[in-house]
């Protein structure tokens, strides 16, 4: 799964610096790098990509619309929060109990909507 960052850099201390994940790969190809990083739990891995054209710079921060795009699965919901908010994300609102388990609505520090979800 791609996600579109500002800059490498950026997604990298974010996503690797803060939030605790893993860099799987980082290739420089010359005009562009090939960067992936994955949950150390595992799971998905998304390939930051930084947007090279006029719509992807339209589509950053915003790759979903105004829906959530992304589900972070964590055992630790308090801990995965905590890393989330002092890397940089925001929590839209309190976490809350469903049937399927604690979740709670944040963007990432370019805007793109995430569920943070502790399953039931």
């Amino acid at each position: 799964m791609t996600l579109l960052v500002p800059d490498y850099e950026a997604g990298l201390a974010f996503f690797v610096g803060g939030l605790g994940w893993r860099c799987v790969q980082d290739e420089d190809q010359g005009r562009k790098r090939w960067v992936v990083v994955a949950p150390e739990a595992g799971g998905t891995a998304l390939v930051l990509a930084r947007p090279t054209t006029q719509a992807q710079e339209a589509a950053l921060g915003r790759q979903a619309g105004d829906r959530v795009a992304f589900f972070l699965m964590t055992r630790d919901f308090d801990r995965d929060a905590a890393r989330i908010v002092s890397a940089g994300g925001t929590f839209l609102e309190s976490p809350r109990d469903e049937s399927y388990g604690r979740v709670a609505q944040w963007r990432d520090p370019w805007g793109n909507l995430w569920d943070l979800i502790a399953p039931a």
